[in-house]
């Protein structure tokens, strides 16, 4: 798994999560509205990455995506908190479940899918 394609998919998870929390509360996704929700989980996932290294082995459900995981749930939650914009027990909640099945999933799927191309090197999924 390349570099940037992982950036991406992390990125489109995280949006993924603001667009459907925003749409099931209702509120639209006018691109203020969007861009205030996303700006500290998006801040938190560029955190989680420079942690982890995980340009090194982007892929590795345990050695990267975890901290980003971790990351990008504790720092989204912070720069929510330092800028009142909430923080709710449900919500703590939400976020963690939504972004980590996510960003540890697709790390999961594309670690079985190279494991099983033949003639492809094994990510180093399980460090």
């Amino acid at each position: 798994m390349r570099f940037p394609w992982a950036v991406l998919i992390d990125l489109v998870c995280v949006l993924a999560f603001v667009l459907i929390g925003r749409s099931s509360h209702g509120e639209g996704n006018a691109l203020l509205g969007l861009a205030t929700t996303l700006w500290p989980f998006a801040a938190a996932l560029a955190a989680g990455w420079l942690l982890t290294r995980a340009w090194r082995a982007p892929a590795a459900v345990l050695r990267t995506g975890v901290g980003v995981w971790v990351v990008t749930v504790a720092g989204g939650m912070a720069l929510r908190a330092v800028t009142d914009a909430g923080t709710a027990p449900s919500f703590m909640v939400v976020t963690s479940v939504f972004l980590g099945v996510t960003l540890l999933g697709w790390r999961a799927v594309a670690t079985a899918v190279l494991r099983r191309r033949p003639g492809r090197a094994t990510p180093a999924a399980s460090r």
